[in-house]
């Protein structure tokens, strides 16, 4: 890591000089990045953790519950699959994706398959801790994931470009709309977007230190995890091999044999754990078959998840309109020396591109896995705004952040909290803005 410093301005961007660590721009750095974390984990609580103790409870009307408090279609059915996991261990796996088989082959509905796996297992495992109800342990599973993405998203900064980075992208974060969504309801999206975004920031690290076999090692483990976790996976993993394949003109780091080896290996570790889970390989291409056919013919899907390729950024700017603005001057203002920039900006390319072509499977929920990266390229962005400001650069940089945080906040509130928004399809975000009137 790079050495603790203070904030001055070098060239267009702001860098760091080396100070003593028991400054008081560092004690005050570390209040920052402690406040941003409480603000984001307040945020984040599940609305029915309030009623569990005296101060919790005392702040409760501080806390911007959703207003959409039913049970969704998928909370149900990861619901069904916890409680079945409860019942036969582990070794019933199997027979779940059996049942699941034999119940989508007479309904013309998709239903989302129990081979989204780590997700239910973390449910389980919550509840054997904590002895949560189903539907409790895939919401506070939800919470605490979307609170490690803060963490992780404020750290993969840092790890970027250092510690006044590392803040600023914290504090967009933890007032991300759709980041705060996803830990409001028992969804999988958060959770999946947390082990894309290690995924991307242990390459990172592979890349900038071949002879650690840490990293490796780990980025190789988290790609498995992706597998088990949800079909999404394979977006990610094109977003991968194009930073892979980017490397050799742009020069992120070094590419190894071990590290191409563990970006092929990976997957298929999780391919293998998800033929042993659903009791063989006919079991799991059956049940992915079966998945694809029906999503083509579900109203729900045909009436909300298609769209033109642009769809996906007219919703980001729906939502969270000065984020995207930002980010994309950035992206217009790229060049070979702003590799950090420049590694994002292709994994959210590379992934796009697959991700907008999936007919009737396009919803902002998947997306999430590119908050960070978007709200970094818009921190990047907003520095170079303020550069020439001078002395004056510093206050203008934190007071750009803090309106934008207030923006976002106040769009989750608009969205979730005034009106009751619950999938992040077009049509529900422009009516939750009033872009389109209810009869």
């Amino acid at each position: 890591m790079r050495p603790i410093a203070a904030l001055s301005v070098h060239s267009d961007d702001l860098v760091l000089a080396k100070v003593d660590p028991k400054s008081a721009w560092w004690r005050w750095y570390i209040v920052g990045v402690c406040f941003v974390l409480a603000v984001g984990i307040f945020l984040r609580l599940p609305p029915g953790e309030f009623s569990k103790s005296g101060l919790l409870h005392s702040i409760a009307p501080f806390h911007p519950a959703p207003a959409f408090a039913q049970i969704g279609f998928d909370e149900h059915l990861y619901c069904e699959y916890v409680n079945a996991l409860i019942s036969g261990g582990i070794s019933s796996y199997p027979d779940m994706v059996e049942d699941y088989v034999a119940v989508q082959k007479e309904s013309r509905t998709a239903m989302l398959p129990p081979l989204r796996f780590l997700y239910i297992f973390a449910a389980y495992i919550w509840h054997g801790l904590f002895g949560s109800e189903a539907l409790a342990a895939l919401h506070q599973v939800a919470a605490l994931f979307s609170v490690l993405t803060l963490v992780l998203a404020t750290f993969f900064a840092w790890r970027l470009r250092g510690p006044i980075f590392g803040i600023g992208v914290g504090v967009l974060i933890a007032f991300a709309p759709t980041q705060i969504h996803m830990s409001q309801h028992a969804l999988i999206d958060g959770f999946f977007a947390f082990w894309a975004l290690v995924a991307v920031w242990l390459l990172w690290e592979s890349l900038r230190a071949p002879q650690n076999w840490y990293w490796t090692a780990s980025y190789g483990l988290a790609v498995s995890f992706l597998v088990i976790t949800k079909e999404n996976s394979f977006f990610v993993w094109i977003g991968l091999l194009a930073l892979l394949a980017a490397n050799r003109w742009l020069h992120f780091g070094t590419v190894t044999r071990e590290l191409l080896l563990v970006t092929i290996a990976g997957p298929l570790l999780g391919v293998v754990i998800l033929v042993f889970l659903a009791g063989g390989l006919g079991n799991l291409i059956t049940t992915y078959q079966l998945l694809v056919s029906r999503a083509s013919e579900t109203p729900y899907a045909i009436l909300t998840g298609d769209g033109p390729w642009y769809r996906y950024l007219v919703d980001l700017f729906l939502v969270s309109p000065v984020i995207v603005i930002l980010a994309i001057a950035a992206i217009f203002r790229l060049n070979r020396t702003m590799k950090p920039e420049l590694f994002l900006t292709i994994f959210i390319a590379a992934s796009y591109i697959v991700m907008c072509n999936v007919k009737y499977g396009m919803n902002l929920r998947y997306a999430n896995m590119w908050d960070m990266p978007l709200r970094f390229l818009a921190v990047s962005s907003l520095t170079q705004l303020v550069t020439p400001l001078r002395s004056y650069r510093n206050f203008a940089l934190a007071a750009g952040i803090a309106i934008i945080a207030a923006t976002e906040l106040r769009q989750y509130y608009i969205l979730a909290v005034q009106y009751p928004l619950y999938e992040l399809v077009t049509h529900d975000l422009m009516q939750a803005l009033h872009i389109l009137k209810s009869r």
